[in-house]
């Protein structure tokens, strides 16, 4: 039995808000449980020096942890004047995940800066703020289109990110801290939503991890990202 009594391939309760900040130009609150994300996107009229004269745009994103959203208040990064590695790796991976489905030549010569703050964190952070950040980034496009900024979403395809686990020799699907705190393996995936691969992540924390077992994980990972799919269908048709 998992400590949440859920089965082995059963998500958290999850539920995509969108338009929640009313001055982002895409926005939305994800929850996984008792992890909570903000995810804002934001337009800019400009793009890193590399990408001058290209005609092509480009998506980042930044990501923090508020100082409660855990049992204990962490100092701001910005207090320390650096961010940390965790910090840097994660919002690099959410950047990653959203250029995978985005046409960088449909929306010009613009950035846009997804940014995905941690209210509340109780494991899967990361995958959170890929699956609510491609809500919001959705929703900037549509802001784009409305004001004839572009002709068509440059989007192709959806993406979100769901995270698996051993535990107590069992696969299973969507860890929360208590699995994530103890369990023998951890990996991220990070899929499209015709199921391509676009990053993983795992790690034996304990005995290595047989082809099986990954196997297994990734199945679960399939299927979860499947319905988080769904979810992002549905939060992507509600009217504003």
């Amino acid at each position: 039995m998992r400590p949440s009594g859920r089965r082995p391939d059963q998500l958290r309760e999850v539920s995509l808000e969108p338009g929640v900040a009313a001055h982002a130009e895409g926005s939305c609150m994800v929850k996984f449980g008792r992890t909570h994300v903000l995810c804002t996107a934001s337009l800019e009229n400009s793009v890193p020096p590399f990408l001058k004269g290209t005609g092509k745009g480009w998506v980042t994103a930044e990501y923090g942890m508020l100082p409660r959203s855990t049992g204990e208040r962490m100092r701001r990064e910005a207090a320390t004047g650096k961010q940390s590695g965790r910090t840097l790796e994660i919002q690099r991976l959410i950047g990653r995940a959203l250029r995978a489905v985005t046409d960088q030549k449909g929306f010009g010569e613009r950035q846009i800066v997804i940014d995905c703050d941690v209210i509340q964190a109780d494991g899967g952070t990361r995958t959170a703020a890929i699956t609510g950040a491609f809500v919001a980034l959705h929703k900037c496009f549509e802001m784009m289109k409305r004001d004839q900024l572009i002709k068509a979403i440059p989007l192709k395809d959806h993406v979100a990110a769901i995270s698996c686990g051993i535990h107590n020799g069992n696969s299973v699907l969507d860890l929360d801290y208590d699995e994530d705190s103890s369990a023998g393996t951890d990996a991220n995936f990070v899929m499209t939503g015709a199921g391509a691969l676009v990053e993983i992540q795992g790690t034996a924390e304990g005995e290595p991890f047989s082809e099986a077992a990954f196997l297994e994980l990734m199945a679960l990972a399939r299927a979860g990202i499947l319905n988080l799919v769904e979810l992002q269908r549905e939060a992507i048709s509600r009217k504003p």
